[in-house]
């Protein structure tokens, strides 16, 4: 069975430092398997820049890892999970953060 996962992407903020704040200090605490029953895996990933150097159009992109799409929708059903959802929406300062579930294929080198 795939595994699954919900990807967040997180635009550009107005204000960097202070996204920056909320997003380790506030709402990176808020994603737990408590919040999210069944994840197995949550990955925070920080945009440095494009292969240009130009500037990107997300700041922050999230992954959540569950072990099938099944268990991601009741996760993402969850009361935590609505509040996290929420406060991610409040601290998306450059836009609402776009949110994708994703099915997972896996190559093996």
């Amino acid at each position: 069975m795939a595994g699954a996962k919900v990807v967040v992407l997180y635009p550009t903020p107005r204000d960097a430092a202070a996204f920056e704040r909320a997003y380790r200090e506030e709402h990176t605490p808020m994603v737990t398997p408590k919040s999210f029953p069944g994840m197995t895996r949550f990955v925070a990933v920080k945009v440095v820049g494009t292969p240009g150097g130009g500037p990107a159009p997300y700041a922050r992109i999230a992954e959540l890892h569950f072990p099938s799409l099944q268990a991601l929708q009741t996760g993402a059903s969850s009361e935590g999970a609505k509040r996290a959802v929420e406060h991610a929406m409040s601290i998306s300062t450059g836009g609402a953060p776009v949110f994708l579930v994703c099915e997972e294929e896996t190559t093996t080198f």
